[in-house]
């Protein structure tokens, strides 16, 4: 079947040419990968409609399970630059943005400032164990997370493009860690779980990386194609009633709200806000063009609400409790909001600039 038999009819050829060309450079990407990562296929489709989106994922999962790998491989994949910062407790501000040293000019013998940029100056910043540095150093990141630049002196200076944080954190241990704040949580676009692998997994796991041979990964896109692809995501049409379909994942969540399920007001003490439903709703586009289709389905809302709610969701006493976790309450919602979404031929056939 041709992948790009349900893109709308009178959509460019460049587009749908375009389409075609990232749901080819996807299957590419996932191989490659797949030399590397035994498994996590899930978690590497997540990362990769994030990253489409332009936006920043939390990786959270226990030792050992190659975040960090996956994390560097994919912007080897992708010809992107990369920096790793390890979080520590006594890391600065400025060990991340960068800062001013004092130069002497030779000619004049005049003292001025120079910004020495950091190492968030990259296209792909793995900030590792992210929970382990105090909230001044991770406060740091919410400027560049979110506007895409750092101040320094009274200066912007403006980041790479494309820019992704891509943040590691250990769930298991707690002491001596330092819990990210709502505020900053709600800047990553999705959550992504890395889950250990299952028994042939870890087989091959332990297969490969033991016999001392490498595997040696090719470059799937340039910086500059995927700069072009990430474009076409905010192209992608999208029909009134799969954005009110992905408008109640978010609403429904509010304890407050008139229609909101007894389980949410029994177990939730604040909900996802507005910025969850735009994230649906871009990262269902990017999960659409992944899979070659030009339109969203509400199946790509229900395959990215997890990820983009799970850590928008405060849970109470009676939660924790009840061995109730985010996870649980989505696949309650996705149980009872009704799909009322048209079919591909009545989907809007206008792509918009």
């Amino acid at each position: 079947m041709d992948p790009m038999s349900d893109a709308p009819a009178n959509a460019s050829i460049h587009d749908a040419l375009a389409i075609e060309r990232l749901s080819q450079a996807y299957q590419q990407l996932a191989e490659q990968l797949g030399r590397v990562i035994i498994g996590q296929r899930a978690v590497v489709e997540e990362l990769v409609t994030a990253m489409l989106a332009g936006g920043n994922a939390l990786l959270v999962g226990v030792p050992g399970l190659a975040k960090t790998l996956m994390v560097r491989t994919l912007a080897d994949t992708l010809d992107l630059s990369f920096n790793r910062v390890q979080f520590t407790p006594d890391l600065m501000p400025a060990d991340i943005t960068g800062t001013e040293v004092i130069q002497e000019d030779k000619a004049t013998g005049q003292r001025v400032f120079r910004f020495m940029p950091g190492p968030i100056f990259a296209n792909v910043v793995l900030a590792d164990e992210i929970n382990r540095t105090p909230p001044k150093t991770q406060a740091a990141l919410l400027e560049a997370m979110q506007e895409r630049q750092v101040t320094m002196g009274g200066e912007r200076h403006k980041l790479p493009d494309p820019f992704f944080v891509l943040a590691t954190q250990n769930p298991i241990e707690q002491e001596g860690t330092y819990p990210l704040p709502e505020a900053q949580l709600d800047r990553f676009m999705f959550q992504v779980l890395v889950d250990y692998p299952t028994e042939d997994e870890e087989f091959e796991i332990v297969r490969q990386t033991t016999i001392g041979n490498p595997a040696t990964i090719e470059k799937v896109l340039s910086r500059e194609d995927w700069l072009l692809l990430q474009q076409l995501v905010r192209k992608v049409p999208v029909a009134d009633s799969v954005i009110r379909y992905a408008l109640q994942f978010a609403r429904l969540t509010r304890k407050n709200a008139v229609n909101a399920p007894d389980f949410m007001k029994k177990y939730v003490s604040w909900g996802a806000g507005p910025r969850a439903s735009q994230y649906l709703i871009l990262g269902a586009k990017g999960r659409a063009l992944l899979h070659g289709r030009a339109y969203v389905s509400p199946e790509d809302i229900r395959a990215v609400a997890f990820p983009t709610l799970r850590h928008r969701l405060v849970l109470n006493f009676n939660a924790e409790a009840d061995g109730v976790t985010p996870d649980d309450l989505i696949r309650r919602l996705i149980e009872q909001i009704p799909e009322h979404a048209p079919p591909p031929s009545e989907l809007p056939r206008v792509w918009k600039n």
